[in-house]
This record gives C-alpha cells, structure tokens and sequence, in this order.
C-alpha cells in the first residue's frame, strides 16, 4: 500500500509540472516584453494606390490619327460566264500573272453549239416563209399583215442567232488586262450559273491601294491628296509615303465606317491581302477653349461624355470627375468641358480608385 501510495504521488507531481510549462510558454513573453519597455508594434494602415499622372494642357486642334488596313488592288474584277454550263477547263491557278487577252478558263460548247445550231436552223427556216409570203403578197393571195408577220419573224430569228453566237464567244474567259489571279472559288467539272464568279482577277495597272475605315468624326477631317505614312509589317517596319486617292461616299450599314483609299507607290513587294498601318494628319478642328489629356486618363466614355479623376491641390486625394470629351487622336483625347489647364488627371490605376481616395504618386507622374 505504502509503494502504490508514492506512485500516486509522483504521477500528480509529473502532471502540476507538465501545466505550469504550458503556462510559462505563454505568460512568460508577455512579462518579459511588459518589463523591457518596448511598445507594441503599430498596426499596419491601408496600403495607398499608386498612380501616375498627367498635366491638362491646352488642345492644339491639330490631332494625328492612326488606322490599320487592308492593301487591295484598285480594281479586282470578278469573271464569270454569261450562261450557265459545265466547266470544261481553268487555265491559271491563285497567284499566276496573265498578260491581257489571255484564255483564263472555258465551258463545255457541245449545248452552245447544239444552241447556235438551233438558232441559225430557226432564222432560215423565218427567212424562206418570209420569201414565200413575199411572192404570195406580190400576186395578192396574202394579205399585207401575214408579210408584216412573217418579217418581224425572220427579226427574232436573226436576234436569237447574235444571241447564241455571243453566248458562245462569253464561253470563254479571256483576262480583260493583265494581272494577277487573286481568287479560283470554281473548279473544272462545276455547272456554272450565269454571273457565277468563276476567277477574281486584281488589274496590276490600277495600282495598289491602302483601304482604310474611318468614323464619320474622322471623315470631315481628310480632303483627297492628303499626304499619309504607312506602315506595312510584312515589308519591315520602314515607314513610306502615301497619299488620299478616294474618300466613300456611303457609310458601311454593318459598321458605320467610311473606306477611304489610300494610293500606295507601286513596290514590287506588295500583295492583296496585306495589313497596314496608315498615320494621317487631321485638319485643325473649330473647336476653340479645349483642352487635352492623354487617352488613358478618360473611362467610362458614352457619346460625347465620360470620366477622370483629379488629383486634389490639398493633399494626395483625387476627386471622380464629369468631362466632356471632343475629338479622339490615337494618343490624345480633347476635352471639351470639365477641366482647365494646369490641372493634374490620373492616367493609370485608375481602375483601383474611389472618389475621395488617397493614393501615392508613381514614378512615372507626368
């Protein structure tokens, strides 16, 4: 009993020594950190946004304006056969150069001769009853009406003859000028329709052009003859001298957008189908008191409104702020009301921000 007795003991003496180290690992720092005199660490404030900023300054009314495009040939012409038929042949494939007059593709002619057959078969046949009404007329058994008839007759014929025979010339596509095949949408074995687009051919005396869409904005700001740069990746990053050749005269109903032509200078490198850049100097607007900011400084834009923040005289605060927004160049914005000179507009982070929010100036500030 006396043995099981100091057991019990030394097993409470191991548990009360077990709880009073659970209990210094936790109150002892809090002591010793109380008795050095080392205040407690601050708690951390909110982090500011930074931004970057930008000085308002007055808008000259002069503005560049950079469009991307597509290099066409002037004039590419759809070809295609004026009756319907089997196609028997297509001489030339995409990218072959043809010289003018040169056969380019041709139907099967065994209807269209079966056709110019029945047609001269038809007039001869209008022509000997016309002869035979004639010398019927001459004796009087016939009257003068049946003649009239019978020669209309014998008109039609001859008519549907020409017909025949320019459908049979149109059997065969010969390159109206020489150029190269830009477009084979058919193949040999097809029936044709008549107008079918059988080959696309882009004219090489036309010259190449930069077409361009532009808004209507855009447009009262180009007059024809305009010098413009252009840019086209695919021939290397030097830039080279164009000019406005043709300025549409219709908005496109999908778009809204103008094409307007730009005359390339004629560069053996060129190809349809190329994209390009074009950087054009728009004429001085009428706008007068406007100012400028660069284009990231506005968001939220709709019609002729839109918004900025504004740094605050007072302190590192800006302030969420209505504009009125005029012409738009591809690196400036005009502003029509809402601002004046001289004051500061955020022009990045601007996503991060709230009216009244305090924020930090970047490096980059402007």
């Amino acid at each position: 009993m006396v043995k099981l007795g100091q057991s019990l003991v030394r097993l409470c003496n191991a548990a009360l020594a077990i709880r009073l180290a659970a209990v210094s690992s936790v109150v002892l720092p809090m002591l010793l950190g109380a008795c050095s005199g080392a205040p407690p660490p601050p708690p951390a404030e909110s982090a500011l946004v930074p931004v970057t900023i930008a000085t308002v300054a007055p808008a000259s009314g002069d503005a560049s304006l950079l469009v991307t495009g597509t290099v066409r040939l002037k004039r590419e012409t759809s070809l295609g056969f004026n009756t319907n038929g089997r196609i028997a042949a297509i001489m030339v494939r995409e990218g072959d150069r043809v010289a003018m007059g040169q056969i380019l593709a041709r139907l099967d002619p065994t209807s269209l001769a079966a056709a110019a057959a029945a047609a001269r078969a038809e007039a001869d046949r209008a022509r000997a009853d016309y002869r035979r009404l004639a010398g019927l007329f001459d004796k009087g058994w016939v009257t003068a009406p049946r003649v009239e008839t019978a020669r209309a007759a014998v008109a039609a014929a001859d008519a549907r003859v020409q017909q025949a025979g320019f459908d049979v010339g149109l059997a065969t596509i010969r390159a109206p000028s020489a150029g190269v095949i830009l477009r084979r949408p058919a193949e040999p074995g097809q029936i044709a329709s008549p107008g079918q687009t059988i080959l696309v051919l882009g004219e090489a005396a036309t010259g190449y052009v930069l077409q361009l869409p532009l808004s209507d904005a855009d447009l009262g700001r180009i007059n024809r003859g305009q010098p413009a740069e252009v840019t086209i990746p695919a021939l290397g990053s030097r830039p080279f001298a164009a000019s406005v050749s043709e300025i549409g005269a219709r908005g496109d109903s999908g778009t809204g957008t103008f094409r307007v032509e730009l005359a390339l200078p004629a560069l053996p490198e060129l190809r349809s189908g190329l994209i390009g850049s074009a950087r054009l100097r728009l004429a001085p607007t009428a706008t007068s008191g406007g100012v400028a900011v660069p284009a990231t400084a506005v968001f939220g834009a709709r019609a002729d409104e839109g918004f900025v923040y504004v740094l605050d005289r007072a302190g590192p605060v800006v302030r969420l702020r209505a504009v009125g927004v005029g012409p738009v160049g591809d690196s400036a914005v005009t502003i029509t009301t809402g601002l004046r000179v001289g004051e500061q507009v955020v022009t990045s982070g601007a996503e991060r921000l709230r009216d009244g929010m305090k924020v930090s100036l970047s490096p980059g500030r402007g």
